[in-house]
């Protein structure tokens, strides 16, 4: 009868923690489009797509064990809001820095250049680091269990890394889709200073949610216009 019981708990506490990483995971792949776009800018500062992929790749990387770090000093980084002041405020630089910035002259990226792999890597895992303060409150409000929210989180990193791969080349393809994802990035920033000034002002989630989905889809509208060289007819020739 004892392992009846027991066989039955282990069952439900199996669907429901299963039922709970389901919605973290969601909740990582929704939160994280505008932070793909964001890294995959970044990550086009390098003039080598090779050198942008592994840029990506050891970044997050880094940003990986940013993430676990502050999940499990959650509790004690929550208590200083001037941590999520300096993260609105790195994040809201970088909008600036976007739109202050002039285009380069071969294509429409813009803000900052790379010379060299290393210094892409830190700017891409601290910019993650800074929308992570904003994720790990709602991660960690849907589950207390802590295994629960690493599972989730190194499923988030992966699912990250995918899509931003996904936006280098889109943003290519999307003449409005970088402006659109900065434009997310403001927001997400905005979000962050509200929470310092008073958590009351903070809007709520769906809100944000539909913003950022309005918002990109106006960066999808249009497609970037290539030229294609013109190729001059043939002369024929003219037979007696």
């Amino acid at each position: 009868m004892l392992d009846q019981i027991f066989d039955s708990l282990h069952f439900h506490l199996s669907i429901e923690a299963s039922i709970v990483l389901l919605i973290l995971v969601f909740l990582e792949a929704v939160l994280s489009a505008d932070n793909a776009i964001a890294l995959a800018a970044i990550a086009q500062g390098l003039d080598n797509k090779k050198l942008e992929r592994q840029a990506l790749n050891i970044g997050l990387v880094v940003a990986y064990v940013l993430r676990i770090t502050l999940l499990l000093t959650a509790t004690e980084v929550q208590k200083f809001w001037q941590f999520e002041l300096l993260g609105a405020a790195y994040l809201l630089w970088l909008v600036f820095q976007h739109f202050t910035s002039a285009e380069s002259e071969n294509d429409h990226h813009h803000g900052p250049r790379f010379t060299s792999l290393w210094q892409a890597i830190p700017v891409i895992a601290f910019t993650d680091l800074a929308f992570s303060l904003d994720s790990v409150t709602t991660a960690i409000a849907v589950s207390q269990e802590k295994w629960l929210v690493l599972t989730g989180t190194t499923i988030g990193i992966i699912t990250l890394r995918f899509m931003a791969g996904l936006f280098i080349r889109w943003l290519d393809e999307f003449e409005n889709l970088e402006d659109a994802g900065y434009i997310t990035v403001s927001l997400v920033g905005l979000r962050l200073l509200l929470k310092v000034i008073n958590d009351n002002l903070v809007p709520p989630e769906w809100l944000m949610i539909t913003a950022i989905a309005l918002i990109l889809t106006w960066g999808f509208s249009k497609r970037t216009v290539t030229e294609t060289p013109q190729i001059e007819p043939e002369k024929s020739e003219v037979t007696k």
